[in-house]
């Protein structure tokens, strides 16, 4: 069952509002109308933790997160209070899928921007158990780890040498509840490094991946969206730059965090 690919259902995808592909009158962001939303799980301030209405998934329970009631807004745009905030309810809500055991794995990941396979702009994350499959079972140990930048035991940062997509994957490792705070700020870095510095400031879009550790610690992955390559496409073949560009990448994102994230 494991090797089986996931359903899409083309009938429920149809109605879906798209932000980036305009196929039916536009009625506006379902986010922002807070007060026409139902099946809602639980709400902290400006985020709402619901039921997806438009479950394209079979043998899935799809769930978002609303993130802010700001429409344009984003992690990179965020106080860094409230990234704090939503990382911590984000977490909670996505143990409290685990802890449910209704289902084999939960998925825990978000969409930004036109080349992230996402398809509204409000922010919002993504979490999705699977009922009968296992959504890790492509992913290898050394996918989490790479060249470290920083470590205070509590959270763990690296440049993965052993990318799931590549070319530039940021691996920010939470080895201790206690370190959500620090790993939320290094995310939240991350993120305007991914937009503003790699490649120059051509990237426009990313994707946030959340994955379980050993002994309890989460690996949040930022991966920056570019058309993917045909290796990848075709043969499931990662990609990464030379040792040389990564520890250069690894050095100029320790120095952006420690000038506290500043575009110059």
């Amino acid at each position: 069952m494991d090797d089986e690919p996931l359903i899409f259902d083309v009938n429920i995808a149809k109605d879906k509002p798209n932000s980036y592909h305009k196929t039916r009158e536009d009625l506006g962001c379902p986010f922002c109308q807070v007060a026409t939303l139902t099946d809602i799980y639980e709400r902290q301030g400006e985020m709402i933790w619901l039921r997806n209405k438009f479950p394209t998934l079979q043998a899935t329970v799809q769930t978002v997160l609303i993130e802010s009631s700001d429409h344009n807004g984003d992690i990179t745009t965020y106080t860094a209070s409230h990234n704090r905030e939503l990382m911590h309810f984000a977490l909670k809500c996505y143990r409290q899928m685990v802890a449910s055991e209704q289902f084999k794995s939960v998925l825990w990941y978000k969409n930004f921007g036109p080349n992230s396979s996402g398809s509204l702009t409000h922010p919002h994350m993504q979490l999705v158990g699977l009922k009968k499959q296992d959504g890790y079972r492509h992913l290898q140990p050394d996918n989490y780890k790479g060249i470290s930048l920083f470590n205070n035991h509590r959270v763990e940062v690296n440049v993965a040498t052993h990318p799931v997509h590549g070319y530039v994957e940021l691996n920010f490792n939470l080895l201790a509840t206690s370190g959500v705070d620090c790993w939320a700020d290094w995310i939240q870095s991350g993120a305007k490094y991914l937009l503003n510095v790699l490649s120059s400031g051509r990237c426009d879009s990313y994707n946030l991946f959340f994955y379980p550790l050993e002994q309890g610690g989460t690996c949040a992955k930022l991966i920056a969206r570019f058309p993917a390559s045909a290796y990848f496409v075709g043969y499931k073949l990662s990609q990464v730059d030379d040792e040389k560009k990564l520890n250069e990448e690894a050095k100029r994102f320790k120095q952006f965090f420690a000038n506290g994230s500043k575009l110059v």
